[in-house]
């Protein structure tokens, strides 16, 4: 039977909750509805945990009101001993389902009061070790360093290309084996991604008035098998300078202050001939070794030097194709692998462990 707490108790409301007719002594009936009474009422305020638990020791306890009471039935006629042990065995019975009742009210109160309190992101992990920045992360950050402290603007570009600026705009003929589907990654929009970051120098020279000088650092992509020293996804930091009689001196002093300061030490550098669709004219550009200072290594392949980038006056056919006047301006481009740099840095023999995912390896760092 479930019973309104709220509502005045009468002894009609009282009476016709217990199961027997017979006659109890008045006296037992009043003690009973009186607890009763006190009971429900001291129930109804009862406003957490402690306040339940002090509740039930003072009613239901082995030395509770209730138990008590019970204890009177001894002093009462065989008679009439069983009807009024009925009715307060039904009182404890009656008390304790409300008791269980409240509790689960208590409980479910305070998980709502938690709940409104607490900011918890289900998604995230909980004590979840911190990360570390990823090699390549670590030296972009320091070539963009680098090179804006000698001036130059960070540029960036999208990933996905138009052949326009990957190709026609940087003076490759239509017929160039870069545009083969055996070097490059065609969309089947007839966009491609992007094969070096030189499509950001033609988005910068259609937006820059002269003289400027920028990098663009970034991912791009070839279709060709990996190895340990090539990878279908890698990094390249892409630069130039656009002014007036600029020489090939001038490239040959911001290579050299780049590398001695990237590797803090005094490098010698060396042009050798190359040829770029987009410079004219070209060079490779090589520094001394690293490892062995000049002397020949396994590194070098005895020779004392390492290749480590393409560069060159930009060919005019490209100031001209991106709205620069090739009679008032010139310039140099150069790339550089950052990959590459990161390996030298490092003393990484394999490309590959950068696209995977290895924490073993990226911890390191």
């Amino acid at each position: 039977m479930r019973l309104d707490l709220t509502a005045p108790l009468t002894w009609s409301d009282w009476h016709t909750t217990m199961s027997t007719n017979e006659p109890v002594p008045s006296s037992f009936i009043e003690s009973l509805h009186a607890l009763r009474e006190k009971a429900f009422a001291s129930l109804e305020v009862c406003q957490n945990e402690a306040d339940l638990e002090s509740h039930f020791y003072a009613f239901l306890g082995k030395k509770g009101s209730i138990t008590l009471l019970l204890k009177g039935l001894k002093d009462l006629d065989p008679e009439t001993r069983r009807s009024a042990g009925q009715q307060a065995h039904q009182l404890r019975q009656e008390l304790d389902s409300l008791h269980q009742a409240k509790r689960s009210a208590l409980k479910q109160s305070a998980l709502q009061e938690h709940i409104k309190q607490q900011r918890f992101d289900a998604l995230r992990p909980l004590n979840a070790p911190r990360g570390s920045l990823h090699p390549v992360s670590i030296i972009q950050a320091e070539v963009e360093d680098i090179f804006s402290r000698m001036g130059f603007a960070i540029m960036d570009g999208p990933e996905v290309e138009s052949d326009a600026n990957n190709f026609e705009r940087l003076n490759f003929s239509a017929d160039h084996p870069a545009r083969d589907m055996q070097d490059t990654i065609w969309t089947q929009d007839g966009n491609l991604m992007r094969t070096h970051t030189s499509c950001v120098q033609v988005r910068s020279m259609q937006v820059l008035t002269p003289p400027f000088r920028i990098i663009a650092p970034g991912r791009v992509f070839r279709y060709e098998e990996t190895d340990a020293s090539h990878e279908n996804t890698f990094h390249q930091v892409e630069g130039m300078m656009i002014g007036e009689n600029i020489s090939v001196a001038n490239l040959i002093h911001i290579m050299k202050s780049f590398l001695s300061t990237f590797f803090e030490r005094e490098l010698a550098v060396r042009l050798r001939p190359g040829y770029f669709p987009f410079v004219e004219p070209g060079f490779e550009l090589d520094a001394s070794c690293l490892m062995c200072g000049g002397s020949g290594c396994q590194t070098c392949k005895q020779s004392g030097w390492i290749e480590l980038l393409p560069c060159g006056l930009v060919h005019p056919n490209v100031l001209q194709l991106n709205g620069i006047n090739p009679q008032r301006w010139n310039g140099f481009a150069f790339g550089l692998g950052l990959d590459r740099l990161v390996m030298l840095r490092y003393n990484i023999k394999d490309i590959r462990y950068f696209m995977s995912g290895n924490l073993r390896f990226l911890k390191q760092f």
